[in-house]
């Protein structure tokens, strides 16, 4: 069924047995993964559905006429990082997922959810099977800072704060204690913002996003009035970008604080600059030089704030009693004369920064799923050239997983249709076998052997049905199921 149609239901309310009637007429060829297909065409299997697995199968699917793609995915919903990743109070990134849903309601296109590849299928039987298998499995570890008292309680990864507030299930009992009046974020990241703006965000505003609920209630309880941002460099290094910025500048009932001494010779300087980083430095600078009437007004009635600090690498977590009190900093001067290569170098002189909690956000990194696959474990990324896995033929690697965790999901699209071609590229030539292998139908048998419960596409969306169902109680988008129990519930009940 048009997405637009179903979008326009469920604006207008729609009865839930009528919304149900047209889903099920749109339904009627998405429940694929309960059937096989084993004919003589190239068969692709995907490990993941976040942007760079179905970026990847859309660019596969449209560059050859007859070929399949099967996308495994370990949770039994899709989409990866556009569900779990993207902050709730930004909707507007996630109307991905309606390409994502084109894609996956292709008839040469199957989703088998709840399937741990390493675990519940080895990659070298996916191996056999398939014509060709691509790795587009995203990063789900994160850097450590390496300091003493890194491992005291309230020291969270971004990384696992933001699947907290989105409903990850992996994520949901992270134990984080808002009792404190100051945070301090590690990284000067669009990540770190996004930790800082859910925290420091009124929560009426929050309330009307897909947050989880159980994040909702600690942070209406939160005592948090400050967040520093803590960074290794100066001002022309953030990585942060200007919407992100701009967000943060304009967040109701909070000011920023920037300190003039960091910004006082950047307008000499921007002019020479690349211009998405002059367009940032220049909004640095007038928010911290010449802010507007309503920015001041808007500043003036707040009773949060947020910090940006510069050249500055923690040291160690201080603490008293097994609880954190605050993180001591070395000061840093830059080396270098231009800005893009310029190194943080520690100096002997230290300031420490209160807090009771501490986020780091310095990067991400894969993880080896599977023994079968090679991998760097210093990089945290598969080996590979121009994403053909080095060493394994048929092996390929989409996204994150091969050339790290860099860029936003467009970057991701651009690597996934790469990849693609790549692969289409090779069948054309020879160099991935044609003649027939079982593809989904082999897999199947391997799982039902196994007793792994595989979900579906139609499955996914009776659970994205529930999801939408229970949001409108709230006069929210959606309630997601942050329990992979109950999700399987809802199958079972529907079925």
């Amino acid at each position: 069924m048009n997405l637009g149609v179903q979008s326009w239901l469920r604006m207008q309310h729609y009865p839930h047995f009528l919304r149900k009637v047209l889903r099920q007429l749109g339904n009627k060829s998405q429940n694929r993964s309960s059937s096989t297909h084993r004919d003589g065409n190239p068969h692709i299997c995907i490990v993941g559905s976040g942007p760079a697995g179905f970026y990847t199968a859309q660019q596969l699917l449209k560059g050859h006429p007859s070929l399949r793609v099967d996308i495994f995915e370990r949770l039994p919903v899709p989409f990866g990082l556009v569900r779990y990743g993207v902050a709730p109070d930004h909707p507007e990134v996630k109307n991905v997922i309606n390409t994502f849903t084109q894609t996956a309601n292709n008839d040469r296109c199957s989703f088998l959810g709840n399937i741990q590849v390493g675990k519940d299928i080895t990659v070298t039987e996916l191996l056999k099977i398939y014509s060709a298998v691509v790795l587009a499995y995203g990063a789900a570890a994160d850097k450590l800072l390496g300091i003493p008292g890194e491992n005291l309680p309230n020291i969270l990864p971004a990384r696992t704060f933001v699947g907290w507030y989105n409903g990850l299930p992996e994520d949901k009992d992270l134990k984080v204690n808002l009792d404190t009046e100051t945070a301090v974020i590690v990284g000067h990241g669009n990540v770190a913002l996004d930790v800082a703006r859910i925290l420091l965000t009124p929560v009426h505003i929050l309330a009307k996003t897909d947050i989880s609920d159980y994040a909702l209630e600690a942070l209406r309880k939160s005592s948090l009035k400050r967040v520093v941002l803590v960074g290794r460099r100066g001002p022309l290094q953030v990585a942060f970008t200007i919407k992100e910025l701009r967000e943060m500048i304009k967040l109701p009932e909070c000011r920023p604080v920037f300190h003039k001494e960091d910004f006082k010779d950047l307008e000499k300087i921007s002019p020479d600059l690349p211009r998405p980083r002059k367009r940032l430095t220049e909004l640095m600078h007038k928010t911290c030089f010449e802010p507007t009437a309503a920015d001041v007004k808007l500043w003036n009635e707040a009773n949060k704030e947020w910090e940006l600090k510069f050249r500055l690498s923690p040291v160690e977590v201080l603490s008293s009693a097994g609880r954190v009190t605050g993180l001591r900093c070395a000061v840093n001067k830059l080396d270098g004369s231009s800005f893009e290569n310029q190194k943080a170098v520690i100096t002997d002189e230290h300031v420490d920064l209160p807090c009771g909690l501490i986020f780091r956000s310095i990067g991400y990194r894969s993880l080896q799923i599977d023994p079968a696959i090679p991998f760097d474990k210093k990089h945290g990324v598969i080996p590979n050239e121009k994403g053909r896995v080095i060493g394994v033929p048929g092996l390929y690697c989409s996204g994150w997983v091969g050339r790290g965790p860099v860029g936003v999901i467009l970057s991701t699209m651009t690597d996934g249709f790469d990849v693609g071609k790549i692969i289409l590229k090779d069948l054309a030539e020879g160099h991935i076998p044609q003649h027939c292998r079982p593809g989904l139908q082999g897999a199947m048998k391997i799982l039902e052997e196994r007793g792994v419960k595989t979900v579906s596409f139609s499955d996914w969306k009776k659970i994205d049905e529930h999801e939408i169902q229970m949001g409108e109680k709230f006069g929210k988008p959606r309630e997601k199921i942050a329990d992979i129990q109950n999700m399987i519930k809802i199958l079972t009940h529907e079925k």
